[in-house]
């Protein structure tokens, strides 16, 4: 069964009969709806009754409804209001911009805006680089999608995309102190976005691509990065990759294997899984097979696009073909990146000895933890509910921390490079335990050590504005 989560918790305003056993007859009748009490943050006794506001995790909104349902029918509660606190937390949404100066006086203003404002003006315009000094660029980026593949929600739009992007910039300043602003681009082609991105780009300092479909993410981003003197960073691609790189070296210290010995199977070959399979190229895996919906990519492949055909010509040596259920057999470690339910138990017992399993399918995995118990080595999802979250968190924010402290103006493969070495060094190895590969997206020191470790590389790889 499904558990639990707060992704779809509600609260419930009830008065309750003040009298022994009220509370506890509401508490068991949330349990046997399969509910889950989170928490009760507030209260007030009103003489023979008392008025809460309880906090209940459900499965689904179709389950908070039927808990509803139960606790309205029971002797001495009456049910108020409840509501769905994730919809709750969303309105008006989850950012604003705040003052950074005070405007107090007549002084203030004419220093913040005319006639000072001209002076600094007048020095970017002679030195445009000072933008980076003198204005709010030296630690904005930009969150830009044209909302064609938000989450494992699909083609849903730039304005559905808007609540994504919104909590994307939240991340940023709440892990790495890094403004943020969603740009949520009604655009249909390559060159829109390309095109939009580049006239509003003097206003920001980097820019993170978010939830835009392969291949056009591909092109995107390459062009991108060849036209703006900021970084650039497709964070689907690439924060997934750096996150996931992590993991899988710490999961391969506990099982005593050596990435140039292991053979990886990544299912699903869009943004996210061709950057893994970049990332585990450029640090000498033994063997890569990806597959798509079609089947394994190879040499000679059908129906294939420029980015699975460069895929095809770097990895599968042996040309293995077959579907998913066939390449598995004698892989080392399973990456997922595509579609829930591709993997079954009886593939898992086709890999060798002591597989690693990284099904990061959102929301629903490729194969849920509980089929692959005693059968993975190392399992780890994309949920916050199991052990070992694959979650980009820990790696954007400090990526962009890291670029905007030294003023880098790209971001280079040493780069993603270090950030993956410092997250997978945030695990003590005296830490290590297969429920615990990687550090907890709440671990305060992952940003900055990811910061620091790509500061540095910026520095060596010499892409900065100035020594």
């Amino acid at each position: 069964m499904e558990s639990t989560t707060a992704a779809y918790s509600i609260t419930i305003k009830v008065s309750l009969g003040n009298q022994p056993g009220t509370l506890g007859r509401f508490a068991t009748a949330i349990g046997e709806a399969g509910g889950n009490i989170a928490a009760i943050p507030g209260f007030e006794a009103k003489g023979p009754v008392v008025v809460r506001e309880i906090d209940v995790l459900a499965r689904s909104p179709e389950h908070a409804r039927k808990i509803i349902e139960a606790v309205s029918e029971l002797r001495g509660v009456s049910v108020h209001d409840w509501w769905d606190r994730t919809f709750r937390l969303h309105e008006g949404g989850k950012i604003e911009v705040n003052p950074l100066c005070a405007v107090a006086d007549a002084q203030d203003l004419a220093m913040a805006y005319t006639p000072g404002v001209a002076r600094v003006c007048t020095a970017i315009a002679e030195d445009p680089a000072l933008r980076h000094t003198y204005t709010m660029a030296r630690n904005l980026v930009a969150i830009v999608t044209d909302g064609t593949a938000v989450l494992g929600l699909g083609d849903i739009g730039p304005e559905a995309a808007l609540p994504v992007m919104e909590g994307k910039a939240l991340l940023f300043k709440e892990f790495a102190g890094v403004d943020a602003f969603p740009i949520c681009l009604r655009a249909t082609t390559p060159d829109e976005v390309v095109e939009s991105v580049m006239r509003i780009a003097p206003s920001f300092g980097g820019i993170n691509l978010e939830d835009i479909a392969a291949p056009a993410a591909f092109e995107i981003e390459s062009r991108l990065i060849e036209a703006l003197d900021i970084p650039v960073f497709h964070d689907d691609q690439h924060g997934t990759a750096i996150v996931t790189i992590a993991a899988l070296v710490n999961s391969l210290k506990l099982v005593g294997k050596a990435l140039s010995d292991v053979s990886v199977v990544i299912s699903g070959m869009g943004a996210a899984g061709v950057a893994i399979g970049k990332m585990l190229l450029d640090r000498g895996v033994g063997e890569i097979v990806g597959v798509d919906r079609i089947g394994a990519i190879h040499t000679g492949r059908d129906q294939m696009n420029s980015t699975k055909e460069w895929f095809a010509a770097n990895t599968n040596p042996e040309r293995k073909m077959g579907a998913l259920s066939e390449v598995i057999r004698g892989a080392d470690v399973f990456i997922g990146v595509s579609a829930p339910a591709v993997l079954t138990a009886s593939d898992l017992r086709q890999m060798s000895s002591q597989p690693i399993v990284f099904a990061m399918a959102n929301p629903e995995p490729e194969i849920r933890p509980e089929e692959a118990d005693g059968l993975a080595a190392v399992m780890a999802t994309g949920r916050s509910d199991f052990p070992n979250q694959i979650n980009n968190v820990l790696a954007f924010p400090g990526v962009f921390r890291g670029a905007f402290d030294v003023g880098a103006v790209r971001i280079t493969e040493n780069m993603k490079s270090a950030a993956a070495s410092a997250i997978a060094d945030s695990v003590d190895v005296e830490d290590l335990d297969p429920r615990y590969v990687i550090p907890s997206v709440f671990d305060q020191r992952v940003a900055g050590r990811v910061a620091a470790a790509v500061g540095d590389a910026a520095v060596t790889d010499g892409v900065i504005r100035s020594p």
